[in-house]
C-alpha cells in the first residue's frame, strides 16, 4: 500500500491536526521521500515509518511536537540535517537498519539538543572501532545509544508504567481504607441492639 493512502486510512475521518501518533510501518514510500506527512499534523508526538522504502527524510515537513521517531529498515544513509531543523523536540530517533556507514553522518544530530535515546542497530557505523564511545562524544546529549547508557545500564521501564503502577497502589489503599471504615461502622446497630435490650 502507498504511503499517502494508508496515512488517509490511519486518519479514520479525524483531521491531521488532531493526531498524535501516526504508524505507517510497511507501506511503500513511492520515490524513497516522506509522502503524505505534512505541516498539517502540528500535534504529532510519534510517527512511525518502519520499513517503508525511504533514502531520505530531506521531505520530512516541520513537526514542532515530535518526540519520537521510528525509521528504522529502510535505506537512509545521510542527510540528517532536515532534523534538528523539522523537529526540534526529538528526544528518541530509531535508525537502525539503515545505510549508516559514517560517524560522520551522524554529526547533524549534534543539533538536536533534546535527543536521548539513539538507535544504530544494524547499520554499518556500528562495526566501527570504539562504535560507542565515538557516538557518546560526538552526541553528548544522547543518555541510551542502542538501548544501553555509556556504563552499559538499560533503558528503565518508561515512567508511564511506573505511574500506572502508582495508580494501583493508591487505588488498593484505598480499597484497604474503605474496609477498615466498614468493619468499624457494621458494629454499631449491633450495639444499638444490645443497649436497647439491656433498657428494656
Amino acid at each position: 500500500m502507498e504511503m499517502k493512502k494508508r496515512i488517509s486510512l490511519e486518519l479514520r475521518n479525524r483531521s491531521p491536526a488532531e493526531v498524535r501518533e501516526l504508524v505507517v510501518d510497511s507501506c511503500r514510500s513511492a520515490d524513497g521521500e516522506v509522502e503524505g506527512v505534512t505541516e498539517e499534523f502540528s500535534a504529532l508526538e510519534v510517527l512511525s515509518m518502519v520499513n517503508v522504502g525511504l533514502g531520505s527524510l530531506a521531505k520530512l515537513p516541520a513537526l514542532p511536537k515530535l518526540r519520537k521517531l521510528e525509521v528504522s529498515d529502510n535505506s537512509i544513509s545521510g542527510g540528517l540535517d532536515a532534523l534538528a531543523e523539522k523537529c526540534p523536540n526529538l528526544s528518541y530517533l530509531n535508525l537502525s537498519g539503515n545505510h549508516i556507514k559514517e560517524l560522520s553522518s551522524l554529526q547533524p544530530l549534534q543539533n538536536l539538543k533534546n535527543l536521548k535515546s539513539l538507535d544504530l542497530y544494524s547499520c554499518g557505523v556500528t562495526a566501527a572501532d570504539g562504535y560507542r564511545d565515538a557516538v557518546f562524544r560526538l552526541l553528548p546529549q544522547v543518555v541510551y545509544l542502542d538501548g544501553f547508557d555509556p556504563d552499559d545500564n538499560e533503558v528503565p521501564e518508561s515512567n508511564d508504567y511506573v505511574e500506572e503502577e502508582e495508580d494501583d497502589e493508591e487505588e488498593e489503599e484505598d480499597g484497604g481504607g474503605s474496609e477498615v471504615k466498614m468493619s468499624v461502622l457494621v458494629p454499631v446497630p449491633v450495639l444499638v441492639l444490645v443497649l436497647l435490650s439491656l433498657s428494656v
